[in-house]
């Protein structure tokens, strides 16, 4: 075995320190490898420890904020979905003489009596002759059968 070898063999170290030793032209180094490199001034640890610590804290409030803004579109999208079942429930309470398909629009209008019913007739297609007392909203009947609000 070679004198190399033999000392690769006694470094028992992990490969990440090993990697971390500079390996190249000394000139270049990191750090000074002899006493006629240039003076390495010290750290002023305290300056260090401060701008680390800036740091840290800019990056954490960024992640948090990140997170805050997802959260909010969580609950805007639970709050949204929550909204459709509302007019959900209120739409299959109402009379229905149809067959509603999957990505048709259609128009909810409250009755003199209270009562509602869904309509394919708009709105502006009754002209002054609209049976009903109110037009409540247009809906679009979504693949997981709840309806979209559309007005």
């Amino acid at each position: 075995m070679h004198e190399d070898e033999l000392l690769e063999d006694s470094d028992n170290r992990p490969q990440f320190l090993k990697d971390a030793v500079y390996q190249g032209a000394i000139g270049q180094a990191p750090y000074a490898l002899s006493v006629s490199s240039p003076k390495i001034e010290p750290v002023d640890k305290r300056l260090l420890k401060a701008n680390a610590h800036e740091a840290m804290q800019h990056q954490a409030e960024q992640q948090i904020t990140m997170l805050r803004k997802q959260a909010e579109l969580l609950l805007k999208q639970a709050k949204d979905i929550e909204h459709r079942l509302i007019v959900s429930h209120s739409i299959y309470q109402a009379d229905i003489a149809f067959e509603p398909i999957i990505g048709g629009v259609y128009h909810l209008y409250q009755k003199n009596d209270g009562s509602q019913v869904l309509s394919m007739v708009a709105p502006y297609e009754w002209g002054s002759s609209m049976p009903y007392a109110e037009f409540l909203h247009t809906v679009r009947l979504l693949a997981d059968r709840t309806w979209d609000v559309l007005t």
